[in-house]
């Protein structure tokens, strides 16, 4: 039959229907030819300008931790401050370490993570922002050079006393950090990448030889040199939890809510909820304690990993700590991935500003009302003087930095 239909198609017998053909088009099969306004062998689509729009999902890069109405606006702006002054703060660094606190303007264009900016910017730009710290000069050789300010020199002359007078608070943090580790050993390139936030002195690995019976070196292995506690020292394994605890039980119990979960057949009241979460949130896990054989999914496991990191908080300098902090310790306190959510859950102790990729957590009772630490460590209140001086385009008469010059 379909050989003799495409014969007639042919013969142009489809313009005249014979009465042999016309059975032939009543077929459903070719219903598309009985009808002339038929357009089911047409493909529609709907104009570009008329298809509703599709709302793009937050990526994790921007989306912000917080919102309304659970967002601190004065501890998200330190935030903002951090990577306002990162680039002081890493050419600070990393210029110290050279000879004679130069270098050339043509390398420094190329060390963009080194240096804290931006890769395929002009690293000018960012020197220019802050004159009263940073200079570039022509140097005999006809380059050109970066270099510090007479400033800066005598502000890290200061940093410097800071750092030799607190030494002795400092081998105190290190040495709780390793007792709080499964192995009380960690590697020193993670001590020394945390520097900052401790306010440990880039030498420290030169001066834990002053500490035998703290501290011993050993090979870790590849290269990798290890820093392991000698001594464990009860009178350090006290958790910033337990002394707020004596001086403050009723605040130090509403901290931390670990809820139980139960059916709604029980019918509760409010005050017996609470007691009941109370029970089981206390006693706590001391942060002091061997995390590694806790079965990782107990509620004993979590409370061991909240309190590692409030205490890991209470040793730094401003409280605070990024992701990228913690999990550089990961291993070595039990940490899992789940812990951007443990955190989550604990809003009246901790604070998680930035965004849910580059997140840091704040202990939300360090900080007063207006955004100001509580305490303030001396390297704190240096770091607070550079950014004053980080800020300003001009040396002002009569002014601070002046009497720094002089």
């Amino acid at each position: 039959m379909a050989s003799r239909f495409f014969f007639l198609l042919r013969t142009n017998a489809i313009n005249k229907p014979s009465k042999a053909l016309i059975p032939i088009l009543q077929n459903p099969i070719f219903s598309i030819f009985s009808s002339q306004l038929s357009t089911s062998f047409l493909v529609t689509k709907t104009p570009k300008k008329l298809r509703k729009k599709r709302k793009k999902k937050d990526s994790p890069r921007t989306k912000l931790v917080q919102t309304q109405p659970n967002l601190i606006p004065h501890l998200e702006r330190i935030v903002e401050r951090d990577a306002l002054f990162r680039f002081i703060n890493k050419t600070k660094q990393f210029l110290s370490a050279q000879p004679e606190h130069v270098l050339r303007l043509d390398d420094a264009g190329k060390l963009h993570r080194e240096l804290g900016f931006p890769r395929g910017r002009n690293v000018t730009r960012f020197i220019l922002r802050h004159p009263l710290l940073l200079q570039t000069y022509r140097h005999t050789d006809g380059k050109m050079w970066l270099g510090f300010t007479d400033l800066m020199e005598n502000l890290l002359m200061e940093e410097q006393a800071i750092m030799d007078s607190m030494e002795q608070d400092r081998v105190a943090k290190v040495r709780k950090l390793l007792m709080m580790t499964s192995q009380k050993r960690v590697p020193l390139s993670k001590i020394h990448h945390c520097r900052t936030l401790f306010g440990i002195p880039d030498d420290f690995r030169d001066r834990v030889k002053k500490y035998p019976n703290y501290f011993r070196v050993v090979d870790g292995g590849g290269g990798k040199r290890v820093l392991e506690l000698v001594n464990w020292d009860p009178l350090l394994a006290v958790s910033a939890i337990e002394r707020e605890f004596v001086v403050d039980e009723d605040g130090a119990k509403r901290k931390f809510r670990f809820p139980v979960k139960y059916g709604r057949d029980l019918g509760l009241e409010l005050e017996d909820t609470r007691k009941l979460n109370l029970l089981n949130t206390l006693p706590l896990v001391s942060p002091y304690s061997d995390g590694s054989k806790l079965d990782v999914w107990t509620i004993e496991a979590e409370k061991f990993r909240v309190g590692v990191v409030h205490e890991f908080l209470s040793l730094t300098l401003e409280k605070k700590a990024s992701i990228h902090h913690l999990v550089e310790f990961k291993e070595e306190f039990c940490l899992t991935k789940h812990t951007y959510h443990m955190l989550l859950k604990q809003p009246r102790a901790f604070y998680l500003a930035g965004t849910e990729m580059n997140w840091v957590v704040f202990l939300k009772d360090a900080y007063d009302e207006s955004g100001n630490l509580v305490d303030k460590d001396p390297q704190v209140m240096f770091n607070e003087k550079l950014f004053k001086y980080a800020q300003m385009q001009e040396m002002e008469t009569g002014s601070e930095a002046e009497i720094e010059m002089q």
